[in-house]
């Protein structure tokens, strides 16, 4: 997951897709910057992480 670090990604939880920049992953926490603002997953929430394909 370190290798999407500072690229555009998709996130996947339970019920919600994420899509921003991510800044960091931590043990706990993944942080991406959306268009809309900061975003902050709890690690352990996280289904999937990948790289957004372009449109």
């Amino acid at each position: 997951m370190l290798d999407l670090i500072d690229k555009i990604v998709e996130v996947g939880t339970g019920d919600t897709l994420y899509t921003g920049r991510l800044v960091e992953v931590n043990e706990n926490e993944l942080y991406l910057e959306s268009e809309t603002g900061w975003i902050v997953v709890p690690v352990e929430s996280v289904a999937f992480v990948r790289e957004k394909e372009r449109d």
